[in-house]
């Protein structure tokens, strides 16, 4: 049976087909993985720092060494999938996606976009009355604490969603503009239980997940889309103080009022229920595929 049908789809189909069907064993492999290295990594933290239940759900150092172990755990079940991967299809190359040297540039570039972004919006939204400014916490003890914490939680979903989800796609055979828009809308997903979700931020995350992914579609490099979502993160709770996806993460740098207006500044979502994000968004992933479409014509 298996000679018929090889007899009639070509080589190739036959190779997409079983690499789809590979791509199904390795989420779940990929999932197993993570939560036994994972939960490996916490309940020796968790012998080793006595955390309550009660320590892991605060931002305080319970909190930090969960997101850091979810992080190392997802790394190391990208590493082993790779691995594996590539055993069973030796064409195929094993990337993860944690090359620095020759990706400086999209390192730096996901700082530069993060800062724009919310330089930008944060502007906007002065301007427009959306927000204003009544305190100055220049004292704030939390700053470097979410500045590490928001590194783990970066590392960890871009993993998960990019250097995994978006990546086997590809490997797969998936269109790379397919498989960044389906992986952006797991990512979406995965802020359903958030507080305050809406139609309005998922359209926003949805988008935010096609921005992070963007420059990874043709570099196959994770440090843009880490930097971008860790200052994304850092700078719109921690430093302007909004809420990060609904949560409040610690104390914020500045104190702001937010009238009654969601659609313009997000209300108890945050920057990223806004009307004023969904544009910059947009604005973001267009300007970063333009820049990777025309460089990649003059390779």
């Amino acid at each position: 049976m298996e000679e018929e049908m090889n007899a009639v789809l070509p080589e190739s189909s036959v190779s997409g087909w079983k690499r789809l069907g590979w791509l199904v064993v390795e989420i779940i492999l990929f999932v197993a993985v993570l939560f036994v290295a994972a939960g490996l990594l916490l309940g020796i933290a968790g012998f080793l720092f006595a955390l309550s239940a009660e320590d892991a759900q605060k931002s305080g150092p319970g909190m930090l060494i969960y997101e850091a172990g979810m992080a190392i755990g997802a790394v190391v079940a990208l590493y082993v999938v790779c691995r594996i991967g590539h055993r069973i299809f030796p064409d195929l190359k094993a990337r993860a996606g944690y090359a620095i040297i020759g990706h400086v540039r999209e390192l730096l570039a996901g700082v530069g976009v993060a800062a724009a972004l919310y330089g930008v919006g944060f502007l906007l939204l002065l301007l427009a009355g959306g927000v204003r400014v009544t305190g100055i916490n220049a004292a704030s003890s939390s700053l470097v604490q979410t500045w590490v914490f928001f590194f783990f939680v970066a590392l960890f979903e871009e993993t998960a969603c990019r250097g995994f989800l978006l990546g086997r796609m590809m490997d797969a055979g998936v269109n790379k503009f397919v498989a960044l828009f389906l992986s952006s809308a797991v990512f979406s997903c995965l802020h359903l239980a958030n507080p305050n979700f809406a139609a309005v931020p998922f359209v926003n995350l949805l988008l935010a997940g096609v921005l992070l992914g963007s420059a990874y579609i043709y570099t196959r490099n994770l440090w843009f889309a880490i930097m971008l979502h860790w200052f994304w993160n850092w700078l719109q709770g921690p430093v302007l103080g909004f809420e990060v996806s609904g949560n409040r993460i610690g104390d914020s740098l500045l104190t702001l009022q937010t009238p009654d207006a969601p659609l313009l500044n997000g209300g108890p979502f945050g920057f990223e229920g806004s009307l004023v994000c969904t544009v910059l968004m947009l604005a973001g992933i267009f300007l970063v595929m333009r820049y990777y479409e025309q460089r990649g014509k003059n390779w």
